[in-house]
Protein backbone atom coordinates (compact mmCIF):
# COMPACT_ATOMS: atom_id res chain seq x y z
CA UNK A 1 0.00 0.00 0.00
CA UNK A 2 1.43 3.64 -1.06
CA UNK A 3 0.03 6.53 0.05
CA UNK A 4 0.89 10.30 0.20
CA UNK A 5 0.05 13.86 2.13
CA UNK A 6 -2.46 15.29 -0.07
CA UNK A 7 -4.47 17.98 2.09
CA UNK A 8 -2.14 20.88 4.54
CA UNK A 9 -3.94 19.10 7.38
CA UNK A 10 -2.20 15.67 6.97
CA UNK A 11 -4.73 13.57 5.49
CA UNK A 12 -3.46 10.76 3.06
CA UNK A 13 -4.63 9.43 -0.22
CA UNK A 14 -3.58 5.73 -0.86
CA UNK A 15 -3.51 3.36 -3.41
CA UNK A 16 -2.40 -0.06 -4.81
CA UNK A 17 0.62 0.54 -7.49
CA UNK A 18 1.06 -2.44 -9.72
CA UNK A 19 4.72 -1.77 -11.36
CA UNK A 20 5.15 -1.91 -14.85
CA UNK A 21 5.97 0.58 -17.77
CA UNK A 22 5.58 4.28 -18.19
CA UNK A 23 3.38 6.60 -18.50
CA UNK A 24 1.03 5.29 -15.51
CA UNK A 25 -1.99 4.16 -15.69
CA UNK A 26 -4.75 5.70 -12.93
CA UNK A 27 -8.03 3.91 -11.66
CA UNK A 28 -10.33 5.80 -10.57
CA UNK A 29 -13.51 4.12 -8.53
CA UNK A 30 -17.13 5.65 -8.67
CA UNK A 31 -19.45 6.67 -5.26
CA UNK A 32 -18.85 4.42 -2.16
CA UNK A 33 -16.37 2.27 -3.94
CA UNK A 34 -12.67 1.50 -4.22
CA UNK A 35 -10.51 0.92 -7.13
CA UNK A 36 -8.69 -1.81 -5.80
CA UNK A 37 -11.94 -4.16 -5.57
CA UNK A 38 -13.37 -2.61 -8.99
CA UNK A 39 -10.02 -2.71 -11.20
CA UNK A 40 -7.71 -5.25 -9.93
CA UNK A 41 -8.54 -7.43 -12.48
CA UNK A 42 -8.51 -5.37 -14.67
CA UNK A 43 -5.63 -4.03 -14.15
CA UNK A 44 -3.66 -7.36 -14.88
CA UNK A 45 -5.69 -8.85 -17.99
CA UNK A 46 -3.24 -9.78 -20.49
CA UNK A 47 -4.99 -6.55 -23.14
CA UNK A 48 -4.34 -4.13 -20.18
CA UNK A 49 -1.05 -5.66 -17.77
CA UNK A 50 2.26 -4.71 -18.00
CA UNK A 51 2.11 -0.77 -17.54
CA UNK A 52 2.60 0.90 -13.84
CA UNK A 53 -0.83 1.06 -13.10
CA UNK A 54 -2.06 3.10 -9.42
CA UNK A 55 -5.57 1.95 -7.95
CA UNK A 56 -6.52 4.93 -6.16
CA UNK A 57 -8.74 5.55 -3.58
CA UNK A 58 -10.66 9.02 -3.28
CA UNK A 59 -10.33 10.38 -0.24
CA UNK A 60 -13.12 9.54 2.18
CA UNK A 61 -13.35 6.25 -0.06
CA UNK A 62 -11.24 2.45 1.10
CA UNK A 63 -7.92 2.70 2.44
CA UNK A 64 -7.72 6.40 2.30
CA UNK A 65 -8.23 9.15 5.14
CA UNK A 66 -11.53 10.20 5.72
CA UNK A 67 -11.60 13.96 7.02
CA UNK A 68 -14.49 15.61 8.56
CA UNK A 69 -13.52 18.63 7.18
CA UNK A 70 -12.61 18.11 3.35
CA UNK A 71 -15.45 19.49 1.32
CA UNK A 72 -15.98 16.28 -1.31
CA UNK A 73 -16.55 19.22 -4.41
CA UNK A 74 -15.12 17.40 -7.24
CA UNK A 75 -12.54 20.36 -7.66
CA UNK A 76 -11.69 19.17 -4.27
CA UNK A 77 -11.09 15.61 -5.01
CA UNK A 78 -9.19 16.66 -8.40
CA UNK A 79 -7.00 18.81 -6.31
CA UNK A 80 -6.25 16.00 -3.68
CA UNK A 81 -6.01 13.65 -6.23
CA UNK A 82 -2.69 15.75 -8.38
CA UNK A 83 -1.40 16.24 -4.92
CA UNK A 84 -0.98 12.27 -5.06
CA UNK A 85 -0.18 11.64 -8.19
CA UNK A 86 2.77 14.44 -8.05
CA UNK A 87 3.99 12.59 -5.07
CA UNK A 88 3.58 9.24 -6.90
CA UNK A 89 6.24 10.45 -9.50
CA UNK A 90 3.01 9.66 -11.68
CA UNK A 91 2.47 13.13 -12.89
CA UNK A 92 4.17 13.55 -16.68
CA UNK A 93 0.63 12.43 -17.89
CA UNK A 94 -0.89 9.76 -16.88
CA UNK A 95 -3.78 7.43 -18.53
CA UNK A 96 -6.90 7.67 -16.55
CA UNK A 97 -9.58 5.16 -16.40
CA UNK A 98 -12.20 6.08 -14.20
CA UNK A 99 -15.93 4.91 -13.42
CA UNK A 100 -18.90 6.81 -12.49
CA UNK A 101 -17.93 9.85 -10.04
CA UNK A 102 -14.39 8.79 -10.57
CA UNK A 103 -14.90 9.51 -14.31
CA UNK A 104 -16.23 13.22 -13.49
CA UNK A 105 -13.02 13.69 -11.04
CA UNK A 106 -10.96 12.77 -13.83
CA UNK A 107 -12.35 15.44 -16.26
CA UNK A 108 -11.75 18.13 -13.50
CA UNK A 109 -8.45 17.11 -12.50
CA UNK A 110 -7.89 16.92 -16.40
CA UNK A 111 -9.40 20.37 -16.65
CA UNK A 112 -7.74 22.02 -13.56
CA UNK A 113 -4.19 20.03 -13.97
CA UNK A 114 -3.60 19.11 -17.96
CA UNK A 115 -0.12 18.12 -17.10
CA UNK A 116 -1.16 15.05 -14.96
CA UNK A 117 -3.15 13.63 -17.42
CA UNK A 118 -2.67 12.35 -21.10
CA UNK A 119 -5.86 10.33 -21.89
CA UNK A 120 -8.93 9.50 -20.43
CA UNK A 121 -11.39 6.50 -20.20
CA UNK A 122 -14.12 7.00 -18.92
CA UNK A 123 -16.59 4.51 -17.64
CA UNK A 124 -19.96 5.41 -17.51
CA UNK A 125 -19.35 8.38 -15.82
CA UNK A 126 -21.38 11.61 -14.53
CA UNK A 127 -21.44 14.16 -17.51
CA UNK A 128 -24.11 16.54 -16.06
CA UNK A 129 -25.99 17.45 -12.79
CA UNK A 130 -28.75 15.05 -11.82
CA UNK A 131 -32.02 15.62 -9.88
CA UNK A 132 -31.99 14.80 -6.55
CA UNK A 133 -34.41 11.69 -6.20
CA UNK A 134 -35.66 10.75 -2.47
CA UNK A 135 -35.72 6.61 -1.79
CA UNK A 136 -33.75 5.88 -4.94
CA UNK A 137 -30.42 4.37 -4.68
CA UNK A 138 -27.11 6.28 -5.87
CA UNK A 139 -25.74 9.94 -5.92
CA UNK A 140 -29.73 11.00 -6.32
CA UNK A 141 -30.83 9.31 -3.36
CA UNK A 142 -28.39 10.10 -0.84
CA UNK A 143 -27.90 13.99 -2.18
CA UNK A 144 -31.47 14.18 -1.04
CA UNK A 145 -31.05 14.27 2.65
CA UNK A 146 -29.55 16.69 4.52
CA UNK A 147 -26.17 15.86 5.79
CA UNK A 148 -27.77 15.80 9.47
CA UNK A 149 -30.60 13.36 8.19
CA UNK A 150 -27.98 11.44 6.42
CA UNK A 151 -25.86 10.80 9.53
CA UNK A 152 -28.59 10.49 11.85
CA UNK A 153 -30.17 7.58 10.06
CA UNK A 154 -30.70 8.47 6.17
CA UNK A 155 -27.31 6.07 5.67
CA UNK A 156 -29.16 3.33 7.31
CA UNK A 157 -31.70 3.58 4.47
CA UNK A 158 -29.39 4.02 1.84
CA UNK A 159 -27.95 0.40 3.03
CA UNK A 160 -30.53 -1.13 2.67
CA UNK A 161 -31.40 0.07 -0.84
CA UNK A 162 -28.01 -0.17 -2.48
CA UNK A 163 -28.18 -3.88 -1.75
CA UNK A 164 -24.94 -6.02 -0.34
CA UNK A 165 -22.68 -5.52 -3.35
CA UNK A 166 -22.15 -2.03 -3.64
CA UNK A 167 -22.85 -2.12 0.53
CA UNK A 168 -19.42 -4.12 0.76
CA UNK A 169 -17.67 -1.29 0.01
CA UNK A 170 -19.93 1.79 0.63
CA UNK A 171 -19.70 0.85 4.35
CA UNK A 172 -15.77 1.53 3.99
CA UNK A 173 -16.77 5.16 3.21
CA UNK A 174 -16.70 7.98 5.80
CA UNK A 175 -20.61 9.04 6.45
CA UNK A 176 -20.00 12.82 5.81
CA UNK A 177 -17.44 12.28 2.86
CA UNK A 178 -20.15 9.81 1.00
CA UNK A 179 -22.62 12.53 1.11
CA UNK A 180 -20.68 15.53 0.58
CA UNK A 181 -19.16 13.25 -2.15
CA UNK A 182 -22.86 13.03 -3.61
CA UNK A 183 -24.40 16.21 -3.15
CA UNK A 184 -21.53 17.78 -4.80
CA UNK A 185 -21.71 14.82 -7.89
CA UNK A 186 -25.39 15.55 -7.90
CA UNK A 187 -24.94 19.32 -8.79
CA UNK A 188 -22.01 18.79 -10.89
CA UNK A 189 -19.28 21.73 -12.09
CA UNK A 190 -19.85 24.85 -13.65
CA UNK A 191 -18.97 24.73 -16.54
CA UNK A 192 -20.49 21.12 -16.34
CA UNK A 193 -18.43 18.03 -16.45
CA UNK A 194 -19.70 17.54 -20.04
CA UNK A 195 -18.43 21.16 -21.05
CA UNK A 196 -15.17 20.28 -19.42
CA UNK A 197 -15.06 17.47 -21.46
CA UNK A 198 -15.67 18.85 -24.71
CA UNK A 199 -12.96 21.55 -24.66
CA UNK A 200 -10.40 19.23 -23.72
CA UNK A 201 -7.69 18.53 -26.38
CA UNK A 202 -6.22 15.04 -24.97
CA UNK A 203 -7.73 11.44 -26.70
CA UNK A 204 -10.94 10.94 -24.88
CA UNK A 205 -12.94 7.65 -24.71
CA UNK A 206 -16.39 7.01 -23.08
CA UNK A 207 -18.08 3.49 -22.05
CA UNK A 208 -21.19 2.84 -21.44
CA UNK A 209 -23.65 0.11 -21.50
CA UNK A 210 -24.95 -1.01 -24.83
CA UNK A 211 -28.64 -2.07 -23.10
CA UNK A 212 -28.75 2.10 -21.75
CA UNK A 213 -29.23 2.92 -25.70
CA UNK A 214 -27.85 5.62 -26.98
CA UNK A 215 -25.83 8.00 -25.26
CA UNK A 216 -27.36 11.55 -24.69
CA UNK A 217 -25.46 13.90 -26.50
CA UNK A 218 -23.41 12.02 -28.03
CA UNK A 219 -23.00 12.92 -31.52
CA UNK A 220 -21.74 16.56 -29.57
CA UNK A 221 -18.90 14.52 -28.12
CA UNK A 222 -17.80 12.37 -31.28
CA UNK A 223 -17.40 15.82 -33.12
CA UNK A 224 -15.48 16.73 -30.52
CA UNK A 225 -13.30 14.25 -30.83
CA UNK A 226 -14.64 11.90 -27.39
CA UNK A 227 -15.04 8.04 -28.99
CA UNK A 228 -18.32 6.58 -27.41
CA UNK A 229 -18.68 3.22 -27.19
CA UNK A 230 -21.27 1.18 -26.17
CA UNK A 231 -20.38 -2.47 -24.48
CA UNK A 232 -22.58 -5.34 -24.70
CA UNK A 233 -23.52 -7.54 -21.80
CA UNK A 234 -23.07 -5.58 -18.38
CA UNK A 235 -25.03 -2.92 -16.41
CA UNK A 236 -23.24 0.53 -14.45
CA UNK A 237 -20.27 -1.57 -13.76
CA UNK A 238 -18.86 -2.61 -16.43
CA UNK A 239 -15.61 -3.83 -15.53
CA UNK A 240 -16.98 -6.18 -13.23
CA UNK A 241 -19.92 -7.23 -15.48
CA UNK A 242 -18.26 -8.26 -18.35
CA UNK A 243 -14.30 -8.33 -18.10
CA UNK A 244 -13.12 -9.26 -21.14
CA UNK A 245 -15.44 -6.90 -22.94
CA UNK A 246 -14.07 -3.78 -20.73
CA UNK A 247 -10.59 -5.00 -20.96
CA UNK A 248 -11.10 -5.20 -25.16
CA UNK A 249 -12.46 -1.38 -25.07
CA UNK A 250 -10.30 -0.08 -22.95
CA UNK A 251 -7.07 -1.58 -24.78
CA UNK A 252 -8.72 0.14 -27.85
CA UNK A 253 -9.78 3.09 -26.04
CA UNK A 254 -5.94 3.35 -24.67
CA UNK A 255 -4.68 3.34 -28.50
CA UNK A 256 -7.24 6.02 -29.57
CA UNK A 257 -5.59 9.07 -31.15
Amino acid sequence: MHSAVVTPEGDRIRWVELPGEEPARVYLHGLGSTSPAYFAASAVHPLLAGRRSLLVDLLGHGHSDRPEEFPYTLEAHADALANALDAAGAGGGAELIAHSMGGAVAIVLAARHPRLVSRLVLVDANLDPIPRTPGTAGSSGIASYTEEEFLAGGWAEVRDRVGAHWWSTMRLAGRTALHRSAVHLAAGTTPTMRELLLELRIPRSYLLPEADGPLPGAEALEAAGVAVVPIPDCAHNIMLDNPDGFARATAAALAHD
